[in-house]
């Protein structure tokens, strides 16, 4: 989840994420959604379960507590990547080549097609609204690329190959 850069240190690794507001945003929600709703249900399903007899041959007091830790899992994993979340400065961002949060205009040299894209962290990717990863293929192979510079990206049925139209900024 997100833009990640790792750095080892005496063999720990921590990973920093990239993430423009919106996308921090996003992060803290989903994390205070799951701390003040989802776990006081789910110590609650667990109370309810216990509520109905003896623990060693109940299955549903075992599917609430195995769905507590999955929860518990989700909640850490998203404060480790919240603690480690950095603000992308938008306003120092260069518009000479394709960057994370560039949006980019591109096409197709095949079919001549155009596609315009902005490129965002892995965890900010939607299709439908035009947001592709930068750690996906084609963002890898648009990164650095210069207006009037063709990206040769290999996908898993070829190469595709996208000529740079325009590059730009919200």
């Amino acid at each position: 989840m997100g833009f990640f850069l790792f750095y080892i240190n005496d063999e720990i690794m921590s990973a920093i994420s990239y993430y423009t507001a919106e996308g921090l945003k996003k992060l803290r929600e989903e994390l205070d959604h799951l701390k003040s709703v989802m776990r006081p249900k789910a110590s609650q399903d667990i109370a309810d379960a216990r509520d109905k007899g003896d623990l060693s041959e109940n299955a549903e007091y075992d599917a609430a507590k195995e769905a507590q830790g999955m929860l518990e899992m989700r909640i850490a994993k998203l404060e480790d990547i919240h603690a480690n979340a950095r603000l992308i400065d938008e306003s120092n961002l260069d518009l000479s080549k394709v960057l994370v949060l560039s949006i980019v205009k591109i096409k197709n040299q095949t079919n001549g097609m155009e596609m315009k894209y902005t490129l965002v962290a892995e965890s900010e990717a939607d299709l439908k609204t035009g947001k592709i990863s930068v750690t996906s293929p084609i963002g890898k192979g648009l990164l650095g690329k210069k207006v009037g510079e063709v990206a040769e990206i290999t996908v898993p049925n070829g190469i595709l190959k996208f000529e740079i139209l325009e590059i730009s900024r919200e």
